[in-house]
């Protein structure tokens, strides 16, 4: 009895192992088998390894399947592996590939998986490449339009669409869109700051982009400009009469600070003089005493002068009197 039960427990050991070694076999000759049926080769243990190195093996044979069946037979299973290991995204630059062979771009598999590692969509890349993309300057980020003003002074305000084709041998290290926009903005602002009036600007907006176009506004980029196109154009404020008004504004507040200075100046010179004259007055009475003493004056001429300064206080106090009830 206790034969038979070990008996049926090892039966069981070896079904349940064998089913197991099945299943994961047949899961790998699964991928192999398919493999085979589109005349691609791959061995079924470096399958196997794939999984025992921890790579998704349905990833790199179903990727390894279609470079091969492209026509890119340079790339290798190992070189696939490779990329995953190092953090690159394999069906990304796989499909990158067959795109730019398709469209007769030359790319390698080194620089598709350098792009890829550093973190630049490839695929996006090639796709930009056999269509060229439409970048809006300025960007929803930095305003509605491009403000620039012209020789007159008037505000001009405008917004480009340029359309840029990527390049392949300068996307790695190579600046993105947002330098794109800066140069397109600053190349736009140079040219209608140029222009003597803003009826030239808007004559021919044209000129413009001719001129943006040739400062080669893409060197060192990413990207190839093909073409600076005025979306719209339209006329802001005139920035030349606020500054000229400005100006005079400021000129006033001078004059009327200088102004203010020489009536203090006046003000202060008069007390100067207020004080002289009390000065030289407080001294009339000691030099009439002198004249007395000295007999220069006498009293008929002493009672003269009371008179003369009575008759002076009179009249001025009566011309103050009069200036009161004119007010």
């Amino acid at each position: 009895m206790e034969l038979s039960t070990g008996l049926y427990f090892l039966i069981f050991l070896i079904l349940v192992v064998g089913g197991t070694l099945l299943l994961t076999i047949g899961r790998f000759f699964g991928l192999w088998f398919q493999a085979l049926v589109t005349g691609t080769p791959i061995s079924l243990f470096n399958i196997v390894g794939m999984s025992l190195r921890k790579i998704p093996s349905r990833i790199i044979v179903g990727a390894y399947i279609n470079v091969y069946k492209a026509g890119l037979k340079g790339i290798s299973v190992t070189d696939m592996e490779t990329h995953f290991l190092a953090g690159g995204n394999v069906s990304n630059v796989v499909r990158a590939m067959i795109a730019a062979d398709k469209a007769n771009i030359p790319l390698t598999w080194r620089q598709a998986t350098a792009i890829d590692l550093a973190g630049r969509d490839i695929l996006d890349a090639v796709k930009t490449s056999v269509n060229p993309k439409v970048i809006d300057c300025p960007d929803e980020k930095h305003g509605a339009y491009i403000t620039a003003v012209a020789k007159d002074g008037i505000q001009v305000k405008c917004r480009a669409r340029v359309t840029v084709r990527t390049s392949i041998q300068q996307l790695v290290g190579g600046a993105t869109e947002e330098t794109i926009i800066a140069r397109v903005g600053e190349a736009i602002v140079n040219s209608i700051g140029a222009s003597e009036t803003h009826t030239n600007v808007l004559e021919a907006p044209n000129r413009i982009s001719h001129l943006a176009l040739e400062k080669g506004l893409d060197a060192g980029t990413a990207f190839e400009i093909l073409s600076i196109d005025i979306a719209d154009i339209s006329i802001g404020e005139n920035i030349g009469a606020k500054l000229r008004a400005d100006q005079a504004e400021s000129d006033k507040r001078i004059a009327q600070a200088k102004a203010e200075e020489r009536r203090a100046m006046a003000v202060a010179m008069e007390q100067e003089n207020r004080a002289k004259v009390v000065a030289a007055e407080a001294e009339v009475p000691q030099a009439m005493a002198d004249a007395f003493r000295k007999g220069h004056l006498g009293l008929f001429d002493f009672y003269r002068m009371k008179n003369l300064q009575a008759d002076t206080d009179m009249r001025q106090s009566l011309a103050e009197d009069s200036g009161e009830t004119e007010k």
